[in-house]
């Protein structure tokens, strides 16, 4: 499920999920279920976020000279921009869009949403299957966010407190399979 070919590649993913955990358990602190206990655990989400980010960044850095699926030049690299850009694109225009219908809470499940596709095509990009788990995941919960119950919670919470803990799981087995690949070579 991980091909650890591109080291380097998994070691920013490892700090990209957990930046992106640090985002989504924060984003989730908006209107979280009625308890300090919530509060709590999306405080440990995004501190579990940056503990695995910060080191995945510094080990990222410092095998900067390792090859990457995505060299610039590359078809790879034409694709990942275009996915990107394609991404942003749609999330803004989508959220403008729920705003702008009166409809603020389904902003989070959308980009959620939109984040979990995006998966699937760098998963090709960087030749790393690991990614169409990550994106079936995401997707899946950004529409359970979208339906569970918003008299609990906003979307948003849900959106974090669930997707957060897949984001850190998955960012921290790229970060060790990418560690362990940086060693043995």
């Amino acid at each position: 499920m991980i091909d650890p070919s591109f080291p380097r590649d998994l070691v920013m993913i490892g700090a990209v999920f957990g930046l992106a955990a640090f985002i989504w358990s924060g984003w989730a602190q908006e209107a979280p279920l009625d308890r300090a206990v919530f509060r709590i655990v999306l405080g440990g989400l995004s501190a579990a976020g940056l503990a695995l980010a910060v080191p995945s960044i510094f080990l990222a850095i410092g095998s900067w000279s390792e090859p990457s699926a995505i060299a610039t030049g590359t078809t790879a690299f034409t694709i990942y921009i275009v996915v990107v850009w394609a991404e942003i694109i749609a999330a803004a225009v989508l959220s403008f869009l729920a705003l702008r219908s009166g409809h603020p809470e389904v902003v989070a499940p959308l980009i959620l949403a939109i984040v979990g596709i995006h998966f699937f095509a760098l998963a090709a990009v960087f030749a790393q299957p690991v990614l169409h788990l990550a994106g079936a995941l995401i997707t899946i919960i950004a529409v359970l966010a979208f339906f569970l119950p918003r008299e609990l919670a906003a979307p948003s919470f849900w959106c974090g407190i669930l997707g957060a803990p897949v984001l850190l799981a998955i960012g921290l087995w790229c970060l060790l399979a990418g560690r362990g690949a940086l060693s043995a070579g």
